[in-house]
């Protein structure tokens, strides 16, 4: 690689980590949010909610592909969010 393009290669990579710490400022809005839903939920199969996981899904593919966005990309991401926090209030269902 040449020492431009690795200079522009480090210049990109320290736009990226701004960027991560941006999500990560969201992630944990995001989290206090779940939070607040995880206290009305009353049932533990109150936590997996499959229609509206299909129209959260059916809504970012239509985002993405207004935004110009890899809608595979996307999917995978929300999917992953999705599971993780399934996985968030399971664990902390029996804490409240």
């Amino acid at each position: 690689m040449s020492p431009d393009k690795y200079n522009k290669l480090i210049k990109l990579r320290k736009k990226l980590d701004k960027l991560d710490d941006s999500l990560i400022k969201i992630i944990k809005k995001r989290t206090s949010i779940v939070k607040q839903v995880l206290q009305l939920k009353e049932y533990k199969n109150q936590i997996i909610d499959n229609k509206r996981i299909r129209l959260i899904l059916s809504q970012i593919k239509k985002k993405s592909i207004n935004n110009n966005i890899d809608p595979k990309i996307t999917r995978r991401i929300w999917i992953n969010m999705i599971r993780a926090y399934i996985d968030y209030e399971k664990r902390n269902f029996n804490k409240k």
